[in-house]
């Protein structure tokens, strides 16, 4: 099966393994989703993230969960940009989530960034998710 938006994948399976209280959840590699992983956890909404070597030149994303008093931290985590329809935004029109509390992911440029820092820089680009 192959697999249209990798990215939603990757969301989604962040989303159920939370529902169930799982401590990991692992996924096919990429460098997009590695640049994803290391935002959620700069913004502390992951206690962290690692990539593992596969046989047969495959890489595998392992994404440590994170909780607080037994809830997961991951409120919302909500795909903005689809594959049949990507979201650009400027600079001067990067998304507020939920008035500065949550975060969106920006694929800028210069890599993919927080809309904080994409903001910082003066970056605009492809909005990814917002996670709160």
């Amino acid at each position: 099966m192959s697999m249209t938006d990798p990215v939603a994948d990757m969301l989604t399976r962040i989303r159920n393994g939370q529902k169930v209280a799982l401590e990991t959840v692992s996924m096919p590699s990429s460098k997009l989703k590695e640049s994803i992983a290391k935002v959620l956890e700069a913004e502390g909404f992951v206690a962290g993230y690692n990539v593992t070597e596969l046989p047969g030149n495959k890489r595998e994303l392992t994404v440590e969960l994170k909780y607080f008093d037994g809830r997961p931290v991951i409120e919302k985590l909500e795909k903005v940009s689809k594959p049949g329809l990507r979201i650009y935004k400027q600079n001067s029109d990067l998304p507020q989530v939920m008035g500065g509390l949550g975060v969106a992911i920006i694929s800028t440029s210069e890599g993919v960034m927080s809309d904080r820092s994409a903001r910082a820089k003066g970056f605009g680009g492809e909005v990814l998710c917002f996670v709160a």
